[in-house]
């Protein structure tokens, strides 16, 4: 994955939540674009509701899709 295609998902308006796919199988969703932090070579995603933060190598990201809220 490239920071381009990341970038241009945050910057979509209205912004569509998205899942984030990676190569081991895991998934990670981004509900709000201030939530993540994009790097050069890895992305910083935060969830505000359990005060928790996933680093992700975009090497390891396979696929960005819309994510579907329960």
């Amino acid at each position: 994955m490239n920071t381009e295609t990341i970038r241009e998902w945050l910057s979509r308006r209205p912004f569509e939540p998205f899942l984030l796919a990676m190569s081991n199988g895991e998934t990670h969703p981004v509900k709000h674009p201030e939530n993540v932090i994009v790097l050069k070579t890895r992305l910083i995603v935060g969830f505000p509701e359990n005060d928790q933060v996933v680093h992700l190598s975009l090497l390891h990201i396979n696929s960005v899709k819309p994510f579907q809220a329960a």
